[in-house]
């Protein structure tokens, strides 16, 4: 495994996506020094939603880790721009936050974070370690599956 996380993502065979554009009134990070706050990133890659629909059942539960593992992965691209394009600076993820549009009976909605907790720590190792909460909401935006936001810290 590769020591930086550019070769981490490239051994995953994963590539960041274009940041989406905000849909309204907010930044898609905030920096307060070695802060960073990311507004949330859906499901969805290139501008067009992926991942759409309330998750139902046991059936669900892969569809719905998958769109987490995008969220995570919009949140990555998000991060690099707060990086000025290298990851490497990242000290460590504090916190994230997932929202799974849930059936009311949906009850794995910490399984399915795990797809974004999962891919932190696959291409950040252990500076992607995290607090974490999971929360079943009844709307996302655009339909989405899952949102996920998180906080970061950069090395000094």
């Amino acid at each position: 495994m590769s020591n930086t996380v550019a070769g981490r993502l490239r051994a995953l065979d994963l590539q960041l996506p274009p940041i989406p554009a905000p849909a309204a009134n907010y930044l898609p990070f905030r920096r307060h020094g070695d802060m960073v706050f990311l507004a949330g990133q859906t499901s969805s890659l290139n501008g067009a939603a992926k991942y759409t629909g309330a998750l139902q059942g046991p059936e669900d539960v892969q569809r719905g880790y998958d769109a987490a593992r995008l969220c995570a992965l919009n949140l990555l691209s998000a991060l690099a721009q707060a990086c000025e394009g290298d990851l490497d600076r990242v000290g460590g993820c504090l916190k994230v936050n997932g929202y799974v549009l849930a059936a009311p009976a949906f009850d794995a909605v910490p399984a399915v974070v795990n797809g974004a907790s999962d891919l932190l720590v696959q291409v950040l190792g252990d500076a992607g370690r995290h607090a974490r909460t999971a929360i079943g909401v009844s709307v996302l935006p655009r339909n989405a599956s899952v949102e996920v936001e998180a906080v970061f810290f950069l090395k000094s």
